[in-house]
């Protein structure tokens, strides 16, 4: 009997209510029905399939707070994947997100919601471009950014993120007795890495297509709009998209930071729905433009999510020739003592030129 509120049964409002409490910002009454209903369906086909849903930070709201069981960013959420007891994960994220949480869980089922969740990054560089790269270095470590596919982890050294990219540089440095590291293949991202460290870096041309867009010109306007606002950059933006912003650091440091200071008024230069995602938790702090859509990640919908628990589709695979080199390359990683400060460029260090070789 509907006799709730928006119409809903008694049962499935207090099932939801939690969940409409944080995404009612974002999502209309008229929406919230239809969500609701499929929140509630898919919580309970997660029970009956043994399964859990791995939400990466750039998820719509209702999916983020509705349905997700970990939440994060992608290596956070491969590695739950891991640690879950759960037979059957869902990556409501992207596909190398996906075949990471294979490869760290390589006995469990992992689907995706739709095939078509790419990347621009991921796709900008292959295995083979990797082995060309190597064939051109001699000698010089291969770091990986985890935004990749499986064949080109098989053929790195050791991954990083954006939390830790300085760190893993650095270290592999070290490790192989070297003073250049190749860092593939976000070119913003080297750039970015690069000032922050002696290490000299070698780059690859690849860019994400969310963040390459932002301009320093945005921050300019931003900051004539809303003089008292915090503005947050992501490492994968320009250079000088950082050097014009008050933070930088990775979606996890952005999350802390704001979490920690509950500043009157947020930029978030990133993806759009993290800060959605965000406001969420901080009612307090208002969250502003601009921001840029993420087509792949919008094509996960709690419609396909709903069907992928249904029909167990689509399973991602991952060889075993390739799924081993890779999983060292993200253990290496995975291995090493987190950064003594989470993920925090330097802002003072990126106001200066530091070159980087690229590819």
């Amino acid at each position: 009997m509907a006799d709730g509120a928006f119409g809903l049964s008694r049962e499935l409002e207090l099932a939801t209510a939690p969940v409409w409490a944080k995404v009612r910002d974002h999502v209309t009454p008229l929406e919230w029905p239809a969500q609701a209903a499929l929140i509630h369906e898919i919580n309970q086909l997660k029970r009956e399939r043994d399964a859990v849903i791995l939400a990466h930070n750039y998820m719509t709201p209702e999916i983020f707070h509705g349905v997700g069981d970990y939440v994060g960013d992608s290596l956070g959420l491969a590695k739950e994947a891991a640690r879950s007891d759960a037979r059957v994960i869902v990556q409501a994220g992207v596909h190398f997100m996906a075949e990471t949480s294979k490869i760290l869980s390589p006995e469990k089922t992992v689907l995706i919601p739709d095939l078509r969740a790419g990347c621009s990054l991921a796709a900008s560089i292959t295995g083979a471009d990797v082995r060309l790269i190597k064939q051109r270095y001699p000698g010089l470590p291969v770091v990986t950014y985890v935004n990749t596919t499986a064949d080109v982890k098989a053929e790195t050294d050791i991954c990083c993120t954006s939390a830790n990219a300085v760190q893993v540089v650095e270290w592999a440095a070290k490790e192989w007795g070297v003073d250049r590291v190749i860092l593939i293949p976000d070119e913003y991202l080297a750039r970015n890495v690069a000032a922050q460290t002696t290490v000299g870096i070698v780059a690859w041309k690849g860019r994400c297509e969310v963040h390459e867009r932002f301009t320093a010109q945005d921050i300019e306007e931003m900051r004539a709009a809303y003089p008292g606002a915090e503005i947050l950059a992501h490492p994968e933006c320009p250079e000088d998209v950082l050097a014009a912003s008050d933070f930088a650091g990775s979606t996890a440091a952005m999350i802390d930071h704001v979490t920690a200071r509950k500043p009157k008024q947020v930029v978030m230069i990133t993806e759009c729905s993290m800060a959605s995602n965000v406001a969420g938790d901080l009612p307090g702090v208002q969250f502003i433009g601009p921001c840029n859509l993420c087509p792949y990640m919008k094509r996960i919908t709690l419609e396909n999510i709903r069907d992928c628990l249904v029909n167990m589709q689509f399973e991602v695979t991952v060889p075993d020739e390739i799924a081993e080199p890779a999983r060292l390359a993200v253990q290496r990683m995975v291995d090493l003592p987190p950064p003594a400060i989470p993920a925090r460029y330097d802002l003072v260090k990126a106001r200066h030129h530091v070159a980087v070789e690229l590819i």
